[in-house]
C-alpha cells in the first residue's frame, strides 16, 4: 500500500472503527454487554459457514451433473452453473463479513477486560479475572484460526467455478464440457476439504460459545 493510498484508507478504517465502538458502547446502554454481542456474532459466523458449506455442496452437484451433458440447451447449463457461482461467491463474502464482525467485537471487549482488571483493588479477584481473560483469549485465536483456515479454502474453489463458467459461456459446445470433465476431480477434493475445514470450525465456534456461556 503506497503513501497516497494510506491517507486516503487511513480516515476510512479509523471512522469505522469509531462507529463500530459506539454502536458497541450504544448497545451495553441498553443493556447488551459486548460478550453477549461475541457470543452473537459467533452463532451468526457458525450459521453462515453452515449454510455455506451445503450452498458449496449443491455447486459442486451441478458443475457435477453439468459434465453429463449429452444434448441440449448449453444456454440453460451455463446459467444454473453462473447461478450456482454467484451464489458461491455471495456466501464467501457473508462468511469473510461474519469473520469481520467477530474480530471486532473481541477487539474492543478484550481490550476493556483488560483497562477493568487493572482497576482491581482485590488482588485474588485480580489473578482470576486475569486467568478468564487468558483461557477467553486463547480459545478466540483457536476459534479465529480455525474460521480463517476455512475461509481461505474458498476463493480457489470459486476462481476453478468461474473459469470454468466463463469459459462455458464463451464456448457452449463440447469443448468446455470436456474441460469441466478435467477439472471435476480437482473441484471435488477442494470442496471435500472445505467442507472439513468448515464442520471443524463449526465445531469450535459450538465449543467457544459453551464456554463463553458457562462463565
Amino acid at each position: 500500500m503506497n503513501y497516497l493510498t494510506r491517507l486516503f484508507v487511513l480516515p476510512i478504517a479509523l471512522a469505522l472503527t469509531a462507529c463500530a465502538t459506539m454502536y458497541l458502547e450504544g448497545l451495553e446502554k441498553v443493556g447488551i454487554p459486548k460478550r453477549d454481542v461475541m457470543v452473537y456474532r459467533v452463532e451468526k459466523a457458525r450459521d453462515t459457514q453452515e449454510e455455506t458449506k451445503e450452498q458449496f455442496k449443491s455447486a459442486l452437484e451441478q458443475f457435477t451433473a453439468a459434465t453429463n451433458f449429452s444434448g441440449g440447451d448449453l444456454e440453460d447449463t451455463y446459467k444454473r452453473l453462473n447461478d450456482a457461482y454467484e451464489a458461491s461467491a455471495g456466501k464467501a463474502e457473508e462468511v469473510r463479513s461474519r469473520i469481520a464482525d467477530i474480530e471486532s467485537v473481541s477487539e474492543a471487549l478484550f481490550n476493556e477486560w483488560k483497562q477493568e482488571i487493572t482497576q482491581y483493588s482485590n488482588a485474588s479477584m485480580k489473578q482470576s479475572s486475569q486467568k478468564k481473560l487468558d483461557s477467553t483469549q486463547a480459545h478466540y485465536r483457536q476459534l479465529i484460526a480455525s474460521m480463517k483456515q476455512a475461509e481461505a479454502k474458498i476463493e480457489p474453489i470459486l476462481t476453478v467455478f468461474r473459469d470454468q463458467v466463463m469459459f462455458l459461456k464463451h464456448n457452449l459446445n463440447a469443448r468446455a464440457i470436456a474441460s469441466l470433465k478435467g477439472e471435476l476431480s480437482t473441484i471435488k477434493s477442494d470442496v471435500s476439504a472445505l467442507i472439513a475445514s468448515m464442520e471443524k470450525s463449526i465445531n469450535e465456534a459450538n465449543a467457544f460459545i459453551s464456554t463463553m456461556e458457562s462463565k
